[in-house]
């Protein structure tokens, strides 16, 4: 096998093992095989690529065509000509999935479901990292700057799993770039400067040896100080990477399997914690209520509506934020012939009960709370403000019980325009099945309410489904499509399918996320579990508004409106609502203007100018995320170009104006000779010592190819250098920076555009800065000793002075 195959092989593996540090973040490990088989196809094409051969730059556009073609294949092949060419629509889909992706790390905990968005991010990462990998070790056959791409993919899932990526994953991505350096060899690394063997450096040499005196070849050590500090960065940038926080039903504690009793309670993101929560063998209490409605079953505690569908979730979409008013206004839609009664109740949360929405009978019309809220009105949610949680709460809220006949909800007339734009929205990618089912599920019916019910009853009883917590979460497209053939699933599914299909009828529609009642307890009091997590729909009615039906079987209870025998009676005789569950709260809200984290994932908010005043929608980003980024983008942008800028540092140093002296005049010329060594170094000219200036002149110009002029600059140099050297009395010579400056213009002009490349962005004179170092510390390391050892001597002659006689 060549050396070019071997090295191929080794950065195909080298980009797998450091993609090991990905399994933590999501389920399953699928992927994993995907991306090893696209990335196997891009290493062979580059390898055809290379044998044919074509121009580096050639063969990297081939394997980047080719792995876009592998991306349209797999990811958006409905969408392309074909099935592989990627035309216009496919590539607006990948730019929707990789939006929705990226939406998809903010909103759910670890490890996420593999949705099609975080599964492009994923494989399509993967396969990126292995291309610039595969391009820089083999195409261009410099494995250490090839650590680069295979550190920023460990670090960023060791930054996003906060702790996920443990030593294991470390080890194997260390293992893989460690693997590429040894694959490289000491052939490759020598092209970084060695040139002879036998002398050893010396600091004022005007060219080093690479082989020293103290064992080990310094290719070999040259590489193992790239290793060390590469490995460094690993393991200090995911302290510096913020970790991949919990979504809307997401924490740590029991329910999501990071930490363990004691810890807190956020009941959250409907597709991982909702599940995670009634799987769990105790149904720990995160709530105790009071109240006096006279049905406490059909007091939901509401957390905040999900009303945006792009195909691959359902997500709260950007709302603004206000303070929370001593009044909530009256419900959207809401008509004054509806029978409507008020209630009270009063909230106690648990300690390990901790979010930042503020779970509330719907529709409040009244929050009595202490600490930092604010209210976005689309929703009646309320939000923590500036790390405002449900931490031990106890507040009071009034609310409405809105209990409208079914004639009402039948003759209720067309919604507005705008709300119909914004809640009947499906994405393209919704299969027409949702639709075709929908259509033959309300066959027959004359109105929108009809309708809602008959796909209500459809999902609780006629239609054969089964109520299963154990079934993978999801509510893209494609979950919905498979729940509609399998029939198998939990409230998520049916919520999530109920609210699709309504929307393909045109009834605006969105999914309210919370709490069902819970369990009466025998003080009186209604405590709430784990368990009691649960999703459910909401369509939406003119004249009525916002109403809850209830698809899942077994679950919860059945809006009184869709029983066929509905109840007339409104609350009656409401008791005082308890004392003993809270104590007194603050009734006026805080301003405060932050935006708090939770919300940050879920939709946008941004600072209010004046009391009540409309918040922004953009929800803008926290300084400390900007500062990692612009610091990891300087980070990513210096190491590569570290070697260019100390190059050129170095010219300008050893080519500027000194002094006036005679030593100055010496020090310059030989600064010029060394420059210009440099410079036939950088070229692939190593430099040999072992020649007199003279001599070594005459091999750089006829290996250099140089023209008359530069070849006479050239001269120029040797000669002032060997007056230096060896004159009693040197003979100033003037213009030695311009002939450095005409000798390097002419090697650029003979040399190929890869090896000008390869002078300008990764110096092979480069090396002398590990030299330097390595000196510096042998110094260091030196004077310490010395130090040392004179101290003991000075403190042995204190003692033996001080000793009578």
């Amino acid at each position: 096998m060549s050396g070019r195959a071997r090295l191929a092989l080794c950065a195909y593996a080298a980009t797998l093992l450091a993609a090991g540090a990905l399994i933590p973040l999501v389920e399953g490990v699928g992927w994993l095989l995907q991306a090893a088989v696209l990335l196997g196809v891009q290493s062979g094409v580059g390898a055809l690529a290379r044998r044919v051969p074509l121009a580096r730059t050639l063969t990297i556009g081939v394997q980047t065509l080719v792995t876009l073609l592998l991306l349209t294949l797999v990811f958006v092949r409905d969408h392309a000509l074909f099935g592989v060419v990627p035309g216009p629509g496919a590539l607006m889909r990948l730019g929707e999935l990789l939006v929705a992706g990226g939406e998809d790390v903010g909103t759910y905990a670890i490890p996420a479901p593999m949705t099609d968005g975080i599964k492009l991010m994923v494989v399509g990462g993967v396969v990126l990292i292995g291309l610039a990998v595969d391009a820089l070790a083999v195409t261009f056959r410099s494995a250490a700057p090839a650590g680069l791409p295979l550190l920023a993919l460990y670090s960023v899932a060791a930054g996003l799993s906060d702790g996920g990526a443990g030593w294991l994953w470390f080890l194997l991505a260390a293992s893989g770039y460690l693997l590429l350096l040894l694959a490289e060899g000491r052939d490759r690394l020598s092209q970084w400067g060695r040139v002879f063997g036998g002398a050893a450096r010396s600091a004022g040499g005007l060219a080093d040896g690479l082989a020293g005196a103290r064992g080990g070849s310094s290719p070999v050590r040259t590489g193992r100080r790239i290793g060390v500090f590469a490995l460094g960065i690993a393991l200090v940038a995911p302290l510096a990477l913020p970790a991949l926080d919990s979504g809307l039903l997401s924490g740590d504690g029991p329910g999501t399997g990071r930490g363990s009793g004691g810890g807190t309670i956020s009941a959250v993101n409907p597709l991982v914690s909702l599940q995670n929560n009634l799987n769990q063998p105790d149904n720990r209490e995160v709530m105790t209520y009071r109240s006096n409605i006279e049905d406490p079953q059909s007091l939901y505690l509401r957390i905040l509506a999900l009303d945006e569908f792009n195909g691959s979730e359902w997500r709260s979409s950007t709302r603004r934020l206000t303070d929370v008013p001593d009044r909530l206004p009256q419900p959207t839609g809401l008509g004054r012939d509806v029978s409507v009664t008020e209630v009270r109740t009063n909230i106690s949360a648990s300690r390990s009960y901790q979010q930042t929405y503020l779970p509330l009978p719907y529709p409040a019309s009244e929050v009595r709370v202490g600490g930092r809220w604010r209210y976005e009105p689309e929703g009646r949610t309320l939000v923590g403000d500036d790390g405002q949680t449900t931490r031990g709460a106890q507040y009071e809220v009034g609310s409405l019980v809105v209990e409208p006949t079914a004639d009402q909800l039948a003759a209720a007339g067309p919604p507005p325009p705008e709300l119909v734009r914004e809640y009947t929205q499906v994405p393209g990618s919704l299969p027409e099945v949702v639709a075709e089912t929908a259509e033959q599920v309300t066959r027959g019916t004359s109105n929108a309410y009809e309708q809602a019910v008959k796909l209500q009853d459809w999902f609780a009883s006629d239609g054969g489904f089964t109520y299963d917590t154990t079934v993978t979460s999801g509510t893209g497209s494609s979950a919905i499509a498979r729940f509609l053939r399998d029939k198998e699933g939990f409230c998520v599914h049916f919520s999530f399918s109920m609210a699709a299909m309504a929307r393909t009828l045109g009834i605006p529609a969105r999914v309210a996320v919370g709490f069902t009642p819970g369990t009466m307890r025998g003080d009186g009091a209604i405590s709430v579990g784990l368990r009691d997590a649960h999703a459910w729909p909401e369509l939406y009615f003119e004249g009525v508004g916002w109403t809850r039906f209830e698809p899942t079987p077994s679950r919860g209870s059945t809006p009184s409106w869709t029983r066929p025998e509905v109840p007339t009676d409104s609350t009656g005789d409401v008791a005082e609502p308890s004392a003993e569950t809270s104590d007194e709260p603050s009734a006026a809200p805080s301003a405060e203007d932050s935006c708090p984290p939770q919300l940050r994932q879920e939709g946008g908010c941004g600072p209010s100018q004046d009391p009540g005043a409309a918040l922004p929608t953009d929800r803008g980003t926290p300084a400390g995320t900007v500062l990692l980024v612009i610091l990891a983008a300087v980070l990513v942008l210096v190491l590569p170009l570290s070697p260019l800028l100390w190059r050129t540092r170095t010219r300008n140093r050893r080519l500027g104006s000194g002094g006036r002296t005679p030593a100055d005049a010496a020090a310059r010329t030989l600064a010029a000779w060394r420059e210009l060594t440099d410079t036939a170094w950088d070229h692939g000219i190593a430099p040999d010592e072992s020649l007199t200036p003279r001599k070594a002149a005459a091999r750089i110009v006829r290996l250099g190819r140089l023209d008359t002029t530069a070849a006479e600059a050239v001269h120029r140099i040797a000669g002032a250098v060997e007056q230096v050297l060896y004159a009693p009395e040197p003979r100033p010579v003037s213009g030695l920076a311009e002939d450095a400056q005409t000798v390097r213009a002419g090697l650029r002009a003979s040399a190929g555009r890869s090896t000008r490349l390869r002078a300008t962005l990764l110096p092979r004179s480069s090396v002398r800065v590990m030299w330097a170092l390595t000196e510096r510390r042998a110094a260091l390391g030196e004077r310490w000793a010395g130090r040392r050892g004179a101290g003991r001597w000075a403190a042995r002659l204190r003692r033996l002075t001080r000793q009578p006689g």
